[in-house]
């Protein structure tokens, strides 16, 4: 059995949790290759209802420092992308990195690649943005939190809810209606891979959420190459830090999001496949604590 490694960063600083995760998981080189961000960019609410601008300005300093060909970052909001963007100052704070800015609300028809829904519980199947499709290395940069409208929890693998499309389809009300809308979170990942995830939990929401709710200083950030392991890794947090009931009273492993995943081969099977590494203070008691929370679900 080879294990996946999940590297856990005890910090408060964002910029020293995205630094230490790229030099403990990133190639040292990026040279010559297209690079492609996606951000949380849901709402534009404080982190963690969206991707904290530290958090991001570090990821995109991180690879424009490793010489990429080209360097994007993209997403999809809830509300107008456009005005998220916006409010969050994204385009001055790209434009420091030489990154360009594409908002999925803008891509035009053969900016998207449609998949059929005959492996999936999407009714008309979906579409997925082509940039995230497009590039040869894709970080990843999920929140930590709950989800309160179904999703149960929203990190990694719900993530992919923003490649999506929004406008022109009934792809959202298709998902949020369906009994099966945390398979559907888990099947629009069948189609891609990210290189990289970094998940900054500095701050989580335990109840709530995505955009707003109940507050813990979780102090980490949480690395790794396979979503299945970081999300596992990531509800260990939210049981270890006093969660809502649909976490705290259910097994990891099934969990609907996760228990998809798994049946579509999309990393790991089970917490005994997952190796915690640690750095920072207090981040191996940490780490012997998720550890313990896995081993019992």
């Amino acid at each position: 059995m080879q294990l996946q490694r999940v590297h856990l960063i005890a910090t408060r600083n964002r910029k020293e949790g995205v630094t230490r995760a790229f030099a403990a998981l990133a190639p040292e080189s990026l040279e010559g290759k297209r690079t492609f961000v996606k951000p949380n960019f849901n709402t534009a609410d404080p982190t963690p209802g969206s991707t904290h601008n530290d958090t991001l300005e570090a990821i995109l300093g991180e690879i424009r420092s490793r010489g990429p060909a080209s360097l994007g970052l993209g997403d999809r909001s809830a509300p107008e992308t456009a005005e998220v963007l916006r409010s969050k100052g994204i385009h001055d704070l790209a434009s420091r990195y030489d990154a360009t800015v594409i908002d999925f609300d803008e891509l035009g028809d053969d900016g998207w690649v449609y998949f059929g829904p005959e492996d999936n519980h999407w009714p008309e199947g979906f579409h997925v943005a082509g940039p995230v499709l497009d590039t040869d290395y894709l970080v990843w940069t999920p929140c930590l939190k709950t989800h309160q409208f179904g999703g149960v929890f929203t990190m990694s693998l719900k993530l992919a809810v923003g490649v999506v499309p929004k406008r022109g389809y009934e792809y959202m009300s298709q998902l949020h209606s369906s009994p099966h809308q945390r398979r559907m979170i888990a099947e629009i990942n069948a189609k891609f891979s990210p290189d990289l995830v970094i998940l900054d939990g500095v701050q989580a929401f335990v109840d709530g959420g995505p955009a707003t709710g109940e507050l813990a200083d979780t102090g980490v950030f949480i690395a790794g190459y396979d979503r299945i392991a970081v999300d596992a890794v990531g509800l260990a947090v939210l049981k270890n830090a006093g969660t809502k009931d649909e976490i705290a009273d259910v097994p990891i492993f099934e969990q609907e999001q996760m228990a998809r995943a798994v049946e579509l081969d999309l990393g790991i099977t089970g917490p005994d496949e997952i190796e915690i590494t640690a750095e920072g203070s207090g981040g191996e008691e940490l780490a012997a604590n998720l550890r313990d929370i896995l081993a019992r679900g």
